[in-house]
């Protein structure tokens, strides 16, 4: 008997796993915990951008930083290049359709960071006075 193969989304990459592969949760906290990574994302969620364009977008990233972390979110088909040849060629970068099917969880992630998170200035959760009876 075998078991049926459950259904794939049409947005999803088809990456071969093998039986040590760590699981699918496992890798997406490895991605998003890569400093930057993130704010990158959520940066080019705004729209197409050149390089210059993401520096702004993210600030206090180096741009030795955003090259390889453009680099690796390329390698990993979450970002797109697209270079525009000519005497100033400009490279202007992009979600993928694998980028943009991530904005949704991110979001998620967002508002729930917004919602329960304390902010650098309070105190943490369980700093926090208690309620009087």
């Amino acid at each position: 008997m075998t078991t049926p193969e459950r259904p794939r989304s049409a947005h999803r990459c088809e990456h071969p796993q093998s039986a040590d592969s760590p699981p699918a949760i496992n890798r997406a906290f490895t991605l998003l915990s890569r400093h930057w990574n993130g704010l990158i994302l959520m940066a080019l969620a705004k729209g197409p951008a050149d390089f210059g364009q993401i520096r702004e977008r993210v600030p206090g990233i180096s741009s030795r930083t955003l090259t390889q972390r453009l680099a690796e979110l390329t390698a990993i088909d979450l970002v797109v290049q697209d270079v525009r040849p000519g005497p100033s060629a400009r490279t202007r970068y992009a979600l993928s359709p694998h980028g943009n099917a991530l904005l949704i969880p991110l979001a998620v992630l967002f508002l729930w960071a917004e919602d329960h998170l304390p902010t650098s200035d309070s105190p943490a959760p369980d700093q926090r006075a208690a309620p009087d009876p």
